[in-house]
């Protein structure tokens, strides 16, 4: 059995720190893009789950310019850590849905901060065309670049249900696409959508254990106050995870995903004044040492059941 310092997975940190030879950490800011998922030229009202900030409820505000934002967030952050090299984290809505002009000036921007070594864009399949992929191969080759797709699922029918306005084919092909420019991409998958069995989530795992990206975030659906998801779960058609179910579900898919894949996130939070649940998700460290522990009494450890 392998394993990364005391984990039993291959944790962004662990691989952050042998890349970098010291602490690393994203600075979560707002380039102030929209999604066509909420502006009618996919759809209207992005993804049901999706909250009014663009899963963007922790980065810095978009009233601000980046610099300030960067300065803004830097300073809350250095009250964890006084040192350490930065990654200028893109997050809000969707990053690459613009002109190249406007994300050349924005991208430049945050790179141009003290301490950034690296930048990370969270975005859609849909929203790469040849000029986008054009210019990241050559924002590549001047430094880190890591790019975040969402899947959350390949189930074509759960991803109708919640609105997210591309298939599953699109996913892929984009992801061929960017791997043949050798560029490192973070695959999003998320546990508890609804009508999804196990099966069906640990599937989508086993997709990004072999689509060659070079990392995972597992995200658990948070259910949040003014999203249309909220009338699922009003009607009983969404049932929430417990912390026991979402647990066993990570260490099922620890185990399946390979070795040298990056593991970027194991769960999230959301705003406690939003979340309508699940309401254990606010103690972030605990379900994290929660998950440790499982792997450790069940004998679990990255990459033990990758086929």
């Amino acid at each position: 059995m392998k394993k990364w310092n005391d984990k039993r997975y291959h944790s962004l940190n662990y691989y952050l720190r042998s890349k970098f030879d010291e602490k690393v950490y994203k600075i979560s800011l707002d380039g102030g893009f929209n999604c066509p998922n909420r502006d009618g030229k996919v759809a209207k009202g992005g993804c049901t789950f999706c909250s009014a900030r663009g899963s963007g409820d922790f980065a810095g505000s978009r009233i601000l310019s980046i610099t300030k934002q960067f300065e803004d967030r830097k300073d809350m952050m250095e009250k964890k850590w006084k040192d350490g090299k930065l990654i200028a984290y893109f997050q809000a809505y969707t990053n690459t849905y613009a002109p190249v002009e406007e994300l050349r000036r924005k991208y430049n921007e945050a790179l141009s901060q003290e301490n950034v070594v690296a930048i990370s864009i969270a975005t859609r399949p849909d929203c790469i065309d040849d000029d986008v992929l054009d210019y990241l191969t050559e924002l590549n080759e001047k430094t880190y670049l890591i790019v975040e797709l969402g899947l959350q699922t390949i189930n074509d029918k759960t991803a109708r249900e919640f609105n997210r306005g591309y298939d599953f084919e699109v996913f892929d092909n984009t992801l061929k696409r960017l791997l043949e420019r050798n560029i490192e991409v973070v695959a999003h998958t998320i546990f508890g959508l609804p009508g999804e069995t196990e099966e069906d989530m640990l599937k989508t795992v086993d997709y990004i254990a072999h689509s060659g990206a070079k990392g995972i975030k597992f995200h658990l659906l948070h259910l949040m106050k003014g999203t249309k998801m909220v009338e699922k779960y009003e009607s009983g058609e969404l049932k929430l995870l417990t912390q026991e179910q979402y647990i066993d579900l990570v260490c099922k898919g620890i185990s399946r995903i390979p070795e040298e894949m990056v593991v970027h996130r194991l769960t999230g939070d959301a705003p406690r004044d939003l979340l309508i649940g699940p309401m254990w998700s606010l103690k972030k460290w605990e379900v994290l040492n929660a998950i440790d522990k499982a792997l450790e009494d069940n004998d679990i450890w990255q990459g033990k059941d990758f086929k």
